[in-house]
């Protein structure tokens, strides 16, 4: 089970229509907004995917300008995670070959310039550790 956090924006003109749209969706829980137009919710899926299905529901919104996911938490890749962690090296292999050049190494970086998000998070999960 994954559980996030969002923070949707949007100006104060429309925020109690916004704030009322946020409540009667069934893809978040609203949880509190203040007056510059800022809503903290919480989305809920078995997985990323559903996640980013979740996302786009609440994107489309009528006058949301942002949803950011602040803070995520998954069940099960964090207990894959640590597996990974408590069986593997300190040092990522790739790091310790001198085979390979740093030019070689794919940067993943900043999630908000990937255009599609479901297949990065499939690409990246398959990447070795």
């Amino acid at each position: 089970m994954n559980i996030s956090s969002i923070v949707v924006q949007t100006v104060p003109k429309y925020l109690e229509e916004v704030v009322q749209n946020l409540k009667d969706c069934e893809a978040c829980d609203y949880h509190m907004h203040d007056e510059k137009g800022r809503i903290i919710i919480t989305i809920e899926g078995e997985g990323v995917s559903e996640e980013l299905a979740k996302m786009k529901i609440i994107e489309a919104i009528p006058h949301v300008i942002t949803a950011d996911m602040q803070m995520a938490y998954s069940e099960d890749e964090l207990d894959a995670q640590m597996e990974v962690i408590q069986n593997g090296d300190a040092v990522p292999k790739v790091l310790n070959d001198d085979d390979i050049s740093f030019r070689d190494m794919a940067y993943n970086g900043d999630l908000k310039t990937k255009d599609d998000l479901e297949t990065f998070t499939k690409k990246f999960d398959k990447t070795e550790r």
